[in-house]
């Protein structure tokens, strides 16, 4: 009995009748519904994954997954599926889109071992992993697969045309039989696994195009080359062989050791104009956050941001055989690579990391999902469960990541104007994007000369477009008077609500050194700023003892017009938005609550969920 009640438990906590324990205020949608009627500006936000694996990616399957895309699929558009360890389980919210990206290298390997086929079961490897997998030790299996791959000695070339043609046909059909258009997107794409000396260099690849023009091109394998420059050879020539459209998301960069944004290519080249400018064309978007830490800044970088220290990982590489050093961090993170891209535009004219942000979930256990609780873990190893929370993600003699250090996040906001692969994808490439670590929150940033307090309320989507650009674009010349810039953000009704607005700047001064600054530009309740200009804690409502809090501490939308106060006409700059919500439960305090989980003390139990935009950038030569 006792275990029917465990198991009656896991079911309710995990169906869409979950109760939320939070107050949610009410709010006026108006303001953001003003111009619904009008086509010339997208007035719609969707919110979805670009970073989603299944049991056809080698690593996912044999850490456990056993759902494939039907069930991702059926998962993001809102439907009850049940995951790889038996828990039923639905979305609060469906997604409105969904990019399945397996890997490109094996795909369909681990199914096909599963299954016993001639064709892998021709391998001592193969019968070795499989052995493994069947006496339960699936996990040291899946180590195992992964290593033998990074050190490029798996036993068959992970491009073999016979193996990948089927499944690449499978996948392509997969997305065509769950796309939507209007009411959800499925997206084809997949990931290419660039893994250089146990550094991270992925990227995902999406495309714009429907089944009959994507399936005239296998996807590019690692095995093929682990150099991004050969990868957007392969997509200028997908593009002109097909007359298709496709796009690349690096991702990641925390576990690259340095070389997601290092000054040299991977051929140890200084980058050049022809690279800078390739770069930025294949690459409009960079995935900010997502399971495997969050990538927007690191307080070594940012020692005066407050909020810098949010899920960072930086203790090493994907497979932790090179420890971290502090001079990787900047090319690593976000915020210093938009730094950096300054400096290439002022010295090669074109900058190689102008580029939107999304969030995504990197999740290999088919399920995506962002939702504190309602976390399945990175793999189906570690899904709910009393002791996940201190099972190792990756060990070795140069340091361990403990599951509790990955995080619930994240999802990928557009803004469109339609829910078609067309719309959401020429949003993608104009950078009307923003990430999230998980909540879906309603975020808008323009930038222009001539905003005012009036324009908030009186049309403020409609003349955020004919006065100046949105998230992603670029600021005109303006006469020498600084910028203004109009931000809004109205709060998730089943998350946290906002504690406060920031809009982060970066430019390049004269002598061509590097500089930021995090400005507090509106926020909840009555708290004053400092003579620092910072703006005091908004305070922490959960209850620890059931996982509850009172969003009155929070605002249920914000809304500003700001001017840059300290403008210089002459030098390069960024600005781009971060919202911040009030601190809410994280997936280990519903662990806790849930499971009875016996947590070290060294285990955080809230977040502080939050949101960044793509910029909006300014150069004195526009």
């Amino acid at each position: 009995m006792k275990n029917l009640l465990f198991i009656f438990s896991l079911l309710l906590l995990f169906s869409c009748e979950i109760e939320q324990k939070k107050d949610i205020p009410e709010f006026d949608q108006e303001s953001i519904n003003e111009t619904k009627a009008n086509d010339k500006y997208p007035t719609e936000v969707y919110f979805g994954d670009t970073h989603l694996h299944t049991d056809l990616s080698m690593d996912a399957g044999a850490f456990g997954n056993r759902i494939g895309m039907d069930e991702a699929y059926q998962f993001a558009r809102g439907d009850q599926v049940t995951s790889s360890t038996g828990i039923k389980t639905k979305l609060l919210k469906p997604l409105d889109f969904l990019v399945v990206a397996d890997h490109s290298d094996g795909m369909g390997f681990f199914p096909d071992l599963m299954d016993g086929k001639d064709h892998v079961m021709q391998y001592e490897e193969s019968v070795k992993w499989k052995k493994m997998i069947d006496e339960g030790n699936g996990g040291e299996a899946a180590i195992d697969i992964i290593k033998t791959f990074s050190q490029g000695k798996m036993p068959f070339k992970t491009n073999d045309v016979s193996m990948m043609t089927p499944v690449w046909k499978n996948v392509v059909d997969a997305a065509e039989k769950y796309n939507d258009p209007g009411k959800f997107t499925a997206f084809i794409g997949y990931e290419w696994t660039s893994l250089i000396k146990g550094n991270n260099l992925h990227r995902v690849v999406i495309y714009r195009d429907d089944g009959d023009v994507a399936i005239k091109q296998l996807p590019f394998t690692n095995e093929d080359s682990s150099d991004p420059e050969r990868l957007w050879d392969n997509l200028e020539g997908y593009e002109k062989n097909t007359g298709g459209k496709v796009l690349a998301i690096p991702h990641n960069g925390n576990l690259s050791n340095g070389m997601m944004f290092a000054e040299t290519t991977v051929s140890g080249e200084v980058y050049d104009k022809n690279y800078v400018d390739r770069r930025a064309r294949w690459e409009p978007l960079y995935e900010a956050t997502q399971i495997k830490g969050d990538g927007e800044t690191h307080p070594f970088l940012s020692p005066n941001d407050e909020f810098a220290d949010y899920e960072n990982w930086d203790k090493g590489n994907l497979d932790m055989s090179e420890a971290k050093t502090n001079d990787m961090l900047q090319y690593e993170y976000t915020r210093s690579a938009l730094k950096l891209g300054l400096k290439y535009k002022y010295e090669l004219g074109t900058n190689p990391y102008k580029f939107g942000l999304i969030g995504s979930t990197d999740s290999h256990t088919s399920l995506a999902t962002a939702d504190d609780d309602n976390f399945f873990g990175k793999a189906s190893n570690v899904e709910p469960g009393k002791d996940r929370w201190n099972h190792p993600f990756i060990h070795s003699e140069k340091g361990t990541v403990a599951t509790w250090e990955t995080i619930a996040s994240g999802y990928a906001a557009v803004w469109a104007h339609e829910n078609t692969r067309a719309s959401l994808w020429d949003a993608m490439m104009r950078k009307e994007t923003y990430a999230t670590t998980g909540s879906r929150m309603k975020v808008r940033f323009f930038g222009g000369w001539d905003y005012s307090d009036e324009d908030l309320s009186n049309g403020m989507v409609k003349l955020g477009y004919e006065k100046g650009v949105p998230m992603g674009g670029d600021l005109s010349k303006g006469e020498g008077k600084p910028p203004t810039f109009m931000v809004y953000a109205l709060m998730d009704p089943d998350q946290g609500s906002l504690d406060r607005i920031q809009i982060v700047k970066g430019w390049r001064n004269e002598d061509g050194s590097l500089a930021e600054k995090v400005y507090d530009v509106v926020w909840s309740g009555e708290r004053k700023a400092g003579k620092d200009g910072k703006v005091p804690s908004v305070g922490n409502s959960i209850n620890f003892e059931n996982g509850s809090w009172d969003n009155s501490i929070g605002a249920t939308e914000l809304k500003k017009v700001w001017t840059d106060p300290s403008f210089d006409p002459a030098l390069e700059a960024f600005y781009y938005v971060r919202v911040i919500e009030i601190p809410t439960p994280r997936w280990t305090l519903y662990d806790k609550l849930n499971f009875g989980a016996e947590l070290s003390d060294e285990v955080p139990l809230f977040s502080t969920e939050r949101a960044y935009t793509s910029p909006i950038w300014y150069s004195p030569t526009y």
